[in-house]
């Protein structure tokens, strides 16, 4: 079936993506019943689509290859932000797994994505930054757990969580700063809805920037993080006025197309 079809396809995984930003949320409001609802869903739904989403990789994917990291990635940080506004200990061992597991989809993915997409990409290239960036605000929110509730794992695991969260942030930053000098020698202006792929790891990457300077006591990253938010408003408000033009467009040329339709003759 056409449902079928679409679950093995890698934009399928945005479904547990959204749901656990959704759930993410909510943790952060305080509904945390909703939140552990969501992280359940997300979990059952997570290997049902990352399977055959897998086993449909190929050579030279274009960047939606790395939504199998984002998918993951996802439930480390609702994971890690349930165990820090709980204040409880066994979301946040959980939320390792995917954690570490997440980056290991990253680095296979990589080796599937190709290159060239850098620079022809249609908007869905950002991911690559992007898989990165929602991996370090993982990282940020286990430091962050770890920090704000009950003793979670020794000095050891908490320096490798460290670096490792460091590490992940710059590798985002530079996968930003190449995907921005991109667009900037070879613009696409022409508006494709893959762009809202791009308006993702803008965000992200702010919101990565902003959290690892707090969990990592970095209080100089909060003003490239800041700027990074401005981007992705920026960012989101010109993929939205393209999109409205699109659309209009659209209407119009369907409008045209009524209009000049061939009426049948009288009887």
């Amino acid at each position: 079936t056409k449902w079928v079809a679409q679950a093995g396809s890698p934009g399928a995984l945005t479904a547990v993506a959204a749901t656990t930003v959704v759930g993410t949320r909510f943790a952060l409001l305080g509904a945390t019943p909703v939140a552990a609802a969501l992280l359940a869903l997300a979990a059952l739904l997570w290997p049902v689509l990352l399977v055959p989403v897998v086993r449909g990789w190929g050579p030279r994917m274009p960047g939606a290859v790395f939504l199998g990291c984002v998918a993951t990635e996802g439930l480390a940080v609702l994971g890690a932000t349930l165990s820090a506004t709980t204040s409880t200990a066994w979301p946040a061992h959980a939320a390792l797994v995917p954690f570490w597991f997440g980056l290991v989809l990253y680095a296979v993915a990589l080796f599937r994505f190709d290159p060239r997409e850098v620079v022809r990409g249609a908007g869905d290239q950002w991911v690559a930054g992007g898989a990165l960036a929602i991996s370090a605000l993982a990282g940020a929110k286990l430091l962050t757990a770890a920090r704000s509730g009950p003793y979670l794992w020794n000095d050891e695991v908490d320096r490798a969580l460290r670096y490792a969260t460091v590490a992940v942030l710059a590798l985002a930053l530079a996968w930003y700063a190449v995907l921005l000098v991109s667009e900037v020698m070879r613009p696409r202006f022409r508006y494709d809805v893959r762009r809202w792929s791009t308006v993702f790891p803008l965000g992200m990457t702010a919101a990565a920037t902003l959290s690892v300077a707090t969990a990592v006591s970095a209080p100089w990253l909060t003003h490239p993080g800041r700027v990074l938010v401005w981007v992705a408003v920026a960012g989101w408000l010109t993929v939205a006025a393209g999109a409205v033009v699109a659309a209009r467009t659209d209407l119009r040329s369907l409008s045209a197309e009524g209009g000049t339709r061939p009426t049948a003759p009288p009887r």
